[in-house]
């Protein structure tokens, strides 16, 4: 089926699909939210180590990539409607079983399922903005983003208020299922019917300039992971700051992510996308070395907030550039880098863990730092 044109859908079809993309991605980013604090929890309720707790996390990558094919192709079969539908239940559903388990018997599954709802709706929701920027005929995957990155800040900053006032994670969590829910009514009449692949397959292995789009992808979104998964834990263990108020690390990656992005469009105009990579990369160095060697939770706070900041627009620019590059179809190339991206969740959580076991916490962060210089350095020779 044709991607919808301007003549296909009238004016009001166009707005309701762009604002039910927006608010998919704001489904994410509250789901997104709504993890990150129960993470130190669960460490402790379980009894758990680096390691072992980088295990479990790693159930959350693999449903995410196991999910994300699957999810592709049955939007070219079925539309994108019973996609949405499942995804977002199966996040509804699993977030309680997360607030309250103590066995790593009931959190691996449960996590993986997590994951694969996420991966479900991220992949849902990329195919449905493709299509309405497409319709639009204008830049708007920052923006999209940029709701998102909003989800997760407003998420993280009632989770860690809601824990502070001593709600508990798991009224918490039930909270943050409500606004889910809410969120998916809202965003069921703006679904689009479907979102089609030009004919492509729903999943292709990226190779040529798309193979390193996805390897910079899988870097930011490692990135992203590990200060999702670890800097609640790094806060508590290694700064001393009780589980509520560990939530303030990702709060302050989230308040720079989320005000970068949704200025992302003028940022890139201003700068131009080279230049986004190579400062964004250098920045969200520069953070994670902050967090790391200052010797103080307000500087590991500020650490955050310049990783994300440094983030924040490097993956739009990613997908802008697999649209542009010749090696594979745009079609092809945006699904297959957002599925390859994702190898950094699967990765990074678990990497994490383990390098925190051999070595420690910040030694880990401090090899992801290195991993953004070299995305800087990739800015300079990528074509974009």
């Amino acid at each position: 089926m044709p991607a919808l044109t301007t003549t296909d859908a009238p004016d009001s079809a166009a707005r309701a699909g762009m604002w039910s993309t927006r608010l998919f991605f704001l489904i994410v980013g509250i789901g997104t939210a709504a993890w990150a604090p129960l993470v130190p929890y669960v460490k402790l309720r379980a009894g758990l180590g680096e390691a072992q707790l980088g295990l479990l996390l790693l159930c959350l990558g693999v449903g995410s990539i196991a999910a994300m094919p699957l999810a592709g192709a049955a939007s070219a079969r079925f539309g994108l409607r019973p996609v949405f539908l499942v995804g977002t239940a199966a996040i509804g559903l699993t977030l309680p079983v997360l607030a309250t388990a103590d066995a790593a018997s009931v959190l691996a599954p449960a996590l993986f399922l997590f994951g694969a709802g996420m991966g479900v709706v991220d992949c849902a929701m990329n195919l449905q903005a493709v299509a309405v920027e497409r319709t639009a005929g204008r830049p708007m995957m920052s923006g999209f983003h940029g709701l998102y990155s909003l989800g997760s800040l407003v998420g993280a900053l009632a989770a860690g208020a809601l824990l502070i006032a001593g709600l508990g994670p798991a009224a918490t969590t039930l909270l943050a299922v409500a606004a889910i829910g809410a969120l998916l009514a809202a965003a069921w009449p703006g679904i689009l019917a479907r979102a089609a692949t030009a004919g492509g397959p729903a999943f292709a292995l990226p190779r040529g300039a798309v193979l390193l789009i996805g390897v910079l992808c899988g870097i930011v979104f490692l990135t992203e992971g590990s200060v999702l998964d670890w800097s609640a834990v790094f806060l508590v263990q290694d700064r001393g700051l009780d589980p509520a108020r560990a939530t303030l690390g990702y709060a302050a990656f989230s308040v720079t992510m989320t005000a970068g992005r949704l200025a992302g469009d003028r940022i890139v105009a201003r700068l131009g996308r080279p230049r986004v990579l190579v400062l964004g990369g250098l920045c969200a160095a520069a953070g994670l070395a902050v967090t790391v060697l200052v010797p103080d939770w307000g500087a590991a706070l500020l650490g955050y907030a310049l990783v994300g900041a440094g983030c924040a627009n490097i993956v739009p620019v990613l997908f802008t550039a697999a649209g542009r590059q010749e090696a594979m179809p745009p079609s092809v190339a945006v699904p297959a880098v957002t599925t390859f991206g994702y190898a950094g969740v699967l990765a990074g959580p678990a990497a994490i863990g383990f390098i925190a076991q051999a070595t420690s916490l910040p030694a880990a962060f401090l090899t992801v730092a290195v991993l953004l210089v070299g995305v800087a350095g990739a800015g300079r020779r990528l074509k974009l």
